[in-house]
């Protein structure tokens, strides 16, 4: 199927043409859509993007005509602010809380967890569940080391990817030992953003994953010990790498975008992202040339899902559960995960699906787009990053 009849199915089923997979099939269910019927979902979520934005409005307006919910979309610039509000509503007693649904992961999934402050578990009882990518996908059911246990719905997958110019790159490096030979092969070329900006950290964290065989540590809380002694491989590893870094590694880029730009330019061979999509999209945008190529190390790299939750004392718990199941649906999927919609990876299966709604997947990769998935490595426990990053200001953070 070709990108365009892709969009144009997902069109006819927008229009509600085709029956949806995840109709109910448990009186159960059938209740919780009776119970959602003119409820208002406030929806909290990150409002940073037009793309994602739009979404959400598409999405709102299918579950209103289809289940009559109503979704607002309250859009917020940090999450960890939603989780206080929650946490204050709860401590007031406040049975109707201002928060039913919210767009989290990490940190603040755990604090809400260990807080008693979520609804659940609910995720795995949702008809469109059964067609999350589980096996495959193991982030969908842990959350930085934190087992989920069904007190949120994966939404969607990231995952470490780098990119390269392949008519300048064509044999781009696939483990952290060819990317040293690289580095020091073209001085200057490579680099990665300055933590603590997330991808320079995640880009810190690949190699502390890489360079240690008995990862077993790394899943489990910080310690002092734990940190020596998985550390001095990673300081070893950053210390040979540094000095052929662009600007022989006294300085680093401010975020990935402005690496991407410098590829661009010409003045990187090499940038990196945490979505697999992001290639396709400044491709498709026209800001990076069809021969860029994105790839991950043969191995793997570090990956997570983003995933949706539903606060304990929501005033819409079954308006929620609606619009979380209508967003793990095939539908939903696939229309996210379109390069011209907004190019966020899918939690699915599609091999999982009936042959009709597998369809909305078998699109041709576009240019950008990785050819081939390496494993997803699950991200170390939450409480490794604080270390990590002061360690590495420490050490390579002084600007000359």
């Amino acid at each position: 199927m070709t990108p365009l009849n892709r969009r144009h199915a997902l069109a006819l089923l927008g229009a509600g043409i085709a029956t949806p997979v995840f109709s109910q099939t448990t009186p159960a269910w059938s209740q919780i859509e009776a119970q959602a019927r003119g409820q208002t979902v406030y929806f909290n979520a990150w409002g940073g993007s037009e793309p994602i934005n739009a979404y959400i409005q598409w999405a709102a307006g299918v579950v209103l005509q289809r289940y009559g919910v109503k979704v607002e979309h309250v859009k917020v610039t940090d999450a960890a602010d939603v989780v206080k509000r929650v946490r204050n509503e709860k401590a007031a007693g406040k049975a109707d809380g201002t928060v039913d649904m919210v767009w989290i992961n990490g940190e603040n999934f755990l604090t809400m967890k260990r807080e008693g402050l979520l609804f659940g578990p609910f995720a795995e009882k949702l008809p469109s569940y059964a067609y999350v990518d589980v096996q495959g996908k193991p982030t969908t059911r842990v959350d930085f080391s934190e087992p989920v246990d069904g007190m949120e719905a994966p939404w969607g997958m990231a995952q470490l990817t780098f990119m390269v110019d392949s008519k300048r790159v064509p044999t781009p490096p696939k483990n952290l030992t060819e990317l040293l030979a690289f580095a020091k092969a073209n001085p200057g070329r490579v680099t990665y953003p300055r933590p603590p900006n997330f991808h320079g950290t995640t880009f810190v964290k690949q190699a502390l994953l890489d360079v240690n065989a008995d990862r077993s540590a790394l899943y489990r809380p910080v310690t002092a010990d734990a940190f020596a002694k998985a550390g001095t491989p990673l300081w070893t590893y950053l210390d040979a790498l540094h000095p052929h870094l662009w600007r022989a590694g006294k300085q680093f880029p401010n975020s990935a975008a402005a690496a991407v730009q410098m590829m661009a330019d010409g003045e990187l061979l090499l940038s990196l992202t945490f979505n697999p999509n992001e290639a396709a999209n400044e491709i498709a945008a026209k800001r990076l040339p069809t021969s860029v190529t994105s790839y991950q190390f043969n191995s793997g790299t570090v990956g997570n899902t983003h995933f949706l939750a539903i606060p304990i004392n929501a005033h819409a718990k079954a308006g929620a559960q609606v619009f979380i199941n209508f967003l793990l649906s095939a539908q939903a999927q696939a229309r996210k995960a379109d390069i011209a919609v907004w190019g966020d990876p899918t939690v699915l299966a599609p091999d999982k699906l009936p042959s009709a709604q597998r369809a909305l997947f078998a699109a041709n990769p576009l240019p950008g787009q990785v050819a081939s998935s390496a494993p997803a490595i699950p991200e170390p426990h939450g409480s490794w990053v604080d270390p990590l990053e002061k360690e590495w200001l420490k050490r390579y953070g002084q600007t000359p």
